[in-house]
């Protein structure tokens, strides 16, 4: 995340660009820390950071206060700004008739909300679903680049979202990249939602565990919380990507 230059922004081109162009500015009045060091004194994920400054679409507002945070800046002022931006892109008039969204995400993840463009992976999201229904843990490898987060948040999320099984509904559903402290970060998020149903834990970016973690300790109890999810009384089911 240091080395890497970010690609340049058009703050002219709409609400998301102008935003991600301020946080850009923040960072850089902050002495333009890493966003491994942004990390660690946030617990959100470095890529997720880095995401949020990267244009493509306005990140969510608890990402956005931990990256102000980070830097030091006004979160409240932030917090408002946010919601500006939300509103303003809220407005922008989406595709007509004959002039359809495109549903190309170029280097960009797909998230839920867009799945009803997420095409071409319907038997891939099919297999991947029936396979997690039917393990408590399941791996998804690829290299970089292959769509893997797309096909867990855009493809596995919604499937689940509307089984017509009550026994595979979701008791929650949680997504999460492990970053730097993976346990220390995230402790809470393994606890399974006392209500009926299983808990899912989607563990993007998995490899995170050691190109960012540099505790072994910390990072061999993580996995042992996640490998727990075999025990059909840890109520939980864990999905991770894995760069391969």
């Amino acid at each position: 995340m240091a080395g890497r230059p970010e690609s340049p922004l058009d703050p002219s081109a709409g609400p998301v660009a102008r935003f991600a162009a301020g946080l850009r500015k923040l960072r850089a009045e902050a002495g333009s820390p890493t966003y491994r060091v942004m990390a660690q004194r946030t617990g959100q994920g470095a890529s997720t950071l880095s995401q949020a400054a990267a244009g493509e679409r306005l990140p969510t507002l608890p990402v956005v206060l931990a990256f102000v945070g980070a830097c030091g800046g006004n979160v409240r002022e932030w917090e408002a700004r946010w919601r500006e931006a939300a509103a303003e892109e809220a407005a922008v008039p989406r595709a007509q008739d004959g002039d359809a969204e495109s549903p190309y995400r170029g280097l960009a993840r797909f998230e839920p909300a867009d799945a009803s463009l997420f095409c071409g992976r319907e038997k891939l999201t099919e297999r991947l679903f029936q396979q997690a229904c039917s393990r408590r843990f399941t791996a998804v490898f690829g290299p970089s680049g292959s769509g893997k987060s797309s096909l867990l948040r855009a493809g596995l999320i919604p499937r689940l979202q509307h089984t017509d099984d009550p026994a595979l509904r979701p008791a929650a559903l949680r997504v999460l990249t492990p970053g730097d402290h993976p346990l220390r970060t995230h402790e809470q998020r393994l606890v399974p939602k006392d209500a009926d149903g299983d808990t899912w834990l989607i563990v993007d970016q998995f490899e995170e565990l050691y190109t960012l973690c540099t505790d072994p300790a910390e990072r061999t109890q993580f996995i042992d919380r996640l490998l727990s999810a075999t025990d059909p009384a840890a109520r939980l089911r864990v999905v991770i990507a894995v760069r391969a």
